[in-house]
């Protein structure tokens, strides 16, 4: 199946082109707290909805996470940028991998915010059976959101957070794109890539801890460093958004410095 052309918006007309890829449970959204604080004059974010999702939410696919990478290709592509940067939330950050794993040489940077890593994640059971229910139950997903950012955020945002989800997500796509992210494990691919690749996860999420991410994002890269925000969860754009700018953007601009974060 050819590239589909990913809605999408700019935001900044620096230099650096980056492309921010949403999660599994909102659209391109996602990042709306983050856009007032931005550097734009560093950088040039394009915000893509992935199929199934925002103004893609009818669009038809596979919904995999390889096929999101084509497309993401496509649209780097269509801006015109030879290279560029990755910042991927949650699902998104399996999703900017793939990008990696198919055009390691256009990759400059890439960033995971309480990334799936490129061997997936394998869930017991019963956590599988809430995860696949979320597609056609909004109890699920209020019970996701709430327990990974630590069961502490008040009832009106986890309320927000799941309407959100459901006004800007296709029930059948949802679905069927978690059997991707959770269940491909392609990491044999992107295994020793030398790109600086920071993970950047939350003190409160319990799933997507620091000690997971040592074992796998920082096994894969060997570029890897992670930074751990002491107040967020798994959603650091919604719950910690000036941090995040902060440690993202000092990330992307080491590129010209040649400084990194400590591993």
């Amino acid at each position: 199946m050819a590239p589909f052309p990913l809605p999408h918006s700019l935001h900044g007309s620096g230099p650096h082109g980056v492309l921010a890829v949403h999660g599994w449970f909102a659209d391109r959204s996602a990042y709306d707290s983050l856009l007032p604080d931005i550097d734009r004059q560093a950088f040039t974010y394009a915000l893509p909805d992935l199929r199934g999702y925002g103004e893609a939410r009818d669009a038809q696919g596979a919904y995999t996470t390889s096929e999101g990478a084509a497309d993401l290709i496509g649209l780097a592509d269509r801006l015109g940028w030879e290279t560029f940067s990755l910042v991927g939330h949650s699902m998104g950050g399996s999703v900017v991998q793939r990008v990696l794993a198919a055009a390691p040489e256009r990759v400059r940077r890439i960033v995971g915010i309480s990334p799936v890593p490129a061997s997936g994640w394998k869930m017991p059971p019963e956590q599988w059976e809430l995860f696949t229910s979320a597609a056609g139950k909004p109890a699920s997903r209020r019970a996701i959101i709430d327990f990974t950012t630590g069961s502490v955020r008040p009832d009106a945002w986890l309320d927000r957070m799941v309407e959100r989800s459901l006004a800007r997500s296709d029930a059948t796509a949802l679905r069927a794109w978690l059997d991707s992210w959770a269940g491909d494990d392609f990491h044999p691919e992107v295994a020793g890539a030398t790109l600086p690749a920071l993970a950047v996860t939350g003190a409160l999420d319990p799933v997507f801890t620091a000690d997971f991410l040592h074992e796998t994002w920082l096994r894969h890269y060997t570029g890897a460093a992670l930074v751990e925000l002491p107040c967020a969860g798994h959603y650091a754009m919604d719950e910690t958004p000036l941090q995040l700018i902060r440690t993202i953007e000092d990330f992307l601009r080491a590129d010209e410095s040649g400084q990194d974060l400590p591993a």
